[in-house]
């Protein structure tokens, strides 16, 4: 794979990304240097913002695995994922191996669960790029095997193009795929339901650690958020499960779904 870049064919891929105007040939000509950089498995390019739902610019999916894949993720489960909120931040790094963004109970959480399991991911890497008050997230993704060092020095290399390949898209897009009335309704109805929930029963504090809990976080890790002693994470978790009437972290998500189908 190392031939590739300086190749022929890589220097016809970075001609094509630099001409090409319409959305169409520049998403074609993204997705094609993605594949001479590193082998990869699929790649899919989301509009992440607080105020709607993530959107999908372009990917390569075939149509049953973009069901699987983004349609079942943009359903609802996005909420909980670790990806999500950390393109939320302001503080982002621009490039990042999935794994090891992901809090250290992640495996244990019902997101990695319900979803992430599911996707049968061995490896992802992903670039973030903030345009007109959004983040753009490109996720290159492997099915078999795992990145190698090299694959991760070729990429990083290469995240000056691929920004800039990013940012062409999104100035050549169309309306097309912005978020309905309804979807953004919807993604307002799941992050009032994630940001209240508990709002009756629990303190403000005992809500920061049942969200960060509901996102696989330890009592260790919740600690070193929140800047505060791990014994007074095990207080405050006593405390909420006592309240909600639980035992256990999947009780918790359980009880955090009966709320969304309850509203």
């Amino acid at each position: 794979m190392d031939g590739k870049i300086g190749s022929a064919e890589w220097l016809a891929v970075v001609s094509r990304l630099v001409s090409e105007t319409e959305f169409q040939g520049v998403a074609s000509a993204l997705i094609d240097s993605i594949g001479l950089i590193v082998e990869n498995s699929h790649m899919a390019l989301l509009v992440i913002s607080h105020d709607d739902p993530p959107a999908v610019l372009t990917h390569n999916l075939a149509p049953a695995d973009e069901r699987h894949y983004l349609d079942r993720y943009i359903a609802g489960p996005y909420l909980l994922d670790p990806l999500y909120q950390l393109a939320l931040k302001p503080d982002k790094p621009s490039l990042v191996r999935y794994r090891e963004a992901t809090p250290d109970r992640f495996r244990s959480s019902e997101y990695y669960r319900q979803y992430y399991e599911r996707t049968h991911l061995e490896d992802e890497v992903d670039f973030f790029l903030d345009v007109d008050g959004r983040t753009l997230v490109m996720v290159v993704a492997m099915l078999t095997g795992k990145f190698n060092r090299s694959d991760l020095k070729r990429l990083a290399d290469a995240e000056p193009l691929l920004n800039a390949g990013m940012k062409k898209l999104w100035g050549c897009q169309d309306m097309s795929n912005r978020p309905d009335a309804t979807a953004r309704n919807m993604h307002d109805h799941l992050t009032a339901c994630f940001r209240d929930f508990g709002k009756s029963t629990l303190t403000q504090r005992e809500r920061e650690i049942t969200q960060l809990l509901l996102r696989g976080h330890s009592t260790k890790s919740i600690a070193r958020e929140l800047n505060i002693a791990p014994g007074t994470v095990m207080v405050h978790k006593r405390n909420l499960f006592a309240k909600l009437g639980i035992t256990s972290q999947y009780e918790l998500f359980s009880s955090f779904i009966d709320t969304l189908s309850a509203t």
